[in-house]
């Protein structure tokens, strides 16, 4: 068994991006693909810091599926626990590009995505144990059998520490609201970490203001909270610490990937022991640099990059 410093489990596919900014899609007249999904580039932001990655998923037994595996190796990614399925497709997801803040989203998941029919009885449970950080989204409980899977995932970690949830509300996955807070609150009594902005800390315990919200996410027992903020920047706290930074400058491109990318590197910072509020620097300029470009995946930077940024505080060399 291969030991990793981070395994994430959940959405993956191709992300269909277009060239024209400002239009609607039914004014595009070319478009770009990638590799895409909020897990998958999670674990390719890791790669990229030179950490061993891994990702737990399902394809579509399709030329986008083989294209997500070829694409995973290429970044450095594992593809070890990635299967392929009969029936559904490889999901696709297209984007509209209105700078600097309208980034409507299109999925193609349905009636069900092939990440969502990852089997508990196919996990990889001793390699999810062993990893430093294992890393799930909350959309990966919105169906069965999935739900199932990434509770049997926890009980077998136990609740180890970097045991990260990443609130990642999306309605459309759902059947109501009550569903998502409901199996929000089932699964921050298995992890140590979770990460969300204000909207999806209200799904997960019923508070937006940003304080609030991090405490009741400490009540739950876990270690770090971590509440975005939009242009407010970011507040991290753990029972004895509490951290805010402001948001980092850029001129945004597609603010799409910027979650994603503050994941992988808040995974980073967790791998390499860094205090809080490093962990919460580097990771807010992470963000701002795939900001600042058209995709996700391959957009994320290397530590030499945000290294160079925080040492400037501007990043006019990854501008559009």
């Amino acid at each position: 068994m291969n030991d990793y410093d981070v395994i994430t489990i959940g959405r993956t596919g191709v992300d269909i991006y277009p060239l024209q900014h400002g239009v609607g899609l039914e004014d595009v007249r070319t478009f770009e693909k990638f590799l895409g999904g909020s897990a998958t580039n999670v674990a390719v932001a890791s790669a990229r810091y030179g950490h061993a990655a891994a990702i737990v998923t399902r394809t579509g037994r399709d030329p986008f599926g083989a294209y997500v595996c070829r694409e995973l190796r290429r970044l450095g990614v594992d593809d070890a626990f990635v299967e392929a399925v009969d029936g559904p497709p490889t999901p696709v997801t297209f984007c509209e590009i209105f700078p600097p803040d309208s980034f409507p989203l299109y999925f193609y998941r349905y009636p069900v995505a092939p990440d969502l029919l990852i089997e508990p009885a196919t996990l990889p449970l001793d390699a999810i144990r062993a990893a430093a950080v294992y890393w799930s989204t909350l959309t990966g409980l919105s169906q069965e059998p999935s739900r199932t899977a990434h509770f049997t995932a926890w009980e077998a970690r136990g609740r180890r520490r970097h045991t990260v949830l990443d609130l990642d509300w999306r309605p459309m996955f759902w059947p109501d609201v009550d569903e998502g807070r409901s199996q929000a609150a089932a699964a921050l009594e298995h992890v140590t970490i979770a990460v969300g902005n204000k909207e999806e800390c209200e799904v997960a315990v019923g508070e937006t203001d940003p304080s609030r919200a991090a405490d009741a996410l400490l009540e739950r027992g876990l270690e770090l909270a971590i509440v975005k903020q939009g242009p407010k920047g970011v507040l991290a706290a753990t029972a004895d610490e509490r951290v805010e930074v402001p948001v980092f400058p850029v001129q945004v491109v597609n603010g799409l990937g910027a979650g994603d990318a503050f994941g992988g590197a808040l995974v980073h910072g967790l791998v390499e022991g860094w205090p809080l509020r490093r962990i919460l620097e580097f990771a807010n300029v992470a963000g701002a640099i795939v900001a600042s470009r058209l995709e996700c995946s391959t957009a994320m930077p290397t530590e030499a990059e945000v290294e160079a940024g925080l040492a400037t505080g501007a990043l006019t060399a990854w501008g559009a």
